[in-house]
């Protein structure tokens, strides 16, 4: 069996020699073993767990999942990945080890793609032009993974985890669902071609699965009003955006003042507003 760095070797120089990497749709093809073997690992990928991939490109990280014993469910929008995957893996494809979708992942049912049932994983290097929206329709379909790892611009990933202590939608739409934490950062000389910013590896864990719709409802009602106008305190804003009523309500659960504004607000903040509202 070829080891990983020389399976990595080998798509480097196809990609160099055959695939040209397209920026309409944001590829930036990851080359370095050592970041895929920790993306991976940090999915404590397993013999016989169920991954989506979204994006697999050539498939170098797609080779790892596999190399663990996941079975795979890559989804990918570039059909010219078609002919290089299918060579690549026709094995692993013949055996249904790995699972191809030529599709666009955002307008996919992803309970139409996992058996019914089962517990997976998502694991993926995404663009970066589309991180929120991937990271978003991950967590809110009906089908949740129990764990993703997602490799991101860094800056979106320290945003996520709100190191300056200011929230935004995208940190809070991902901490109501789970648990994010930064397993390590990526060198923009890590890919092909290399991107003028560094990655990091973003994962998510405790991925919650049995959320009350008429609170999710709330929550997002919330947090999409209050964050309406930057410029604006967080009451106004949800004023503006629901009813009198609402914000009252959200007043008073949170004992506000009235100055307060939607960055400055804790996770648990909104959290309780949903409930009262």
């Amino acid at each position: 069996m070829a080891t990983t760095e020389k399976v990595s070797e080998l798509f480097t120089y196809k990609m160099k020699k055959e695939i040209i990497p397209k920026k309409s749709f944001g590829q930036n093809f990851l080359k370095n073993p050592g970041v895929i073997k920790k993306i991976v690992s940090s999915g404590e990928v397993k013999k016989g767990d169920l991954v989506l991939e979204i994006g697999p490109g050539k498939g170098a990280l797609t080779k790892e999942l596999l190399l663990n014993g996941a079975t795979v469910f890559a989804i990918e929008k570039d059909i010219q990945m078609k002919e290089v995957l299918e060579e690549t893996f026709s094995k692993e494809i013949k055996s249904k080890k790995l699972n191809l979708i030529f599709s666009d992942f955002l307008l996919e049912d992803i309970s139409k793609i996992i058996p019914k049932g089962k517990e997976f994983k998502v694991i993926a290097n995404i663009p970066y032009y589309i991180t929120g929206a991937i990271i978003e329709k991950t967590l809110s379909e009906k089908t949740k993974p129990s764990l993703a790892v997602f490799l991101i611009q860094k800056e979106v990933a320290e945003r996520i985890l709100a190191r300056n202590k200011k929230e935004s939608i995208l940190s809070l739409s991902v901490k109501v669902f789970g648990n994010p934490k930064i397993i390590m950062t990526v060198s923009r000389n890590s890919f092909f071609p290399a991107p003028k910013v560094d990655s990091a590896v973003l994962k998510i864990s405790d991925i919650k699965n049995n959320f009350n719709k008429n609170f999710e409802k709330n929550f997002f009602a919330l947090v999409k009003n209050g964050f309406a106008h930057k410029r604006k305190f967080v009451l106004k804003n949800i004023e503006g955006g629901l009813d009198l009523e609402s914000a009252q309500k959200f007043k008073e659960s949170l004992n506000l003042k009235g100055n307060e504004r939607a960055e400055d607000l804790a996770l648990s903040d909104w959290v309780s507003g949903a409930e009262n509202i």
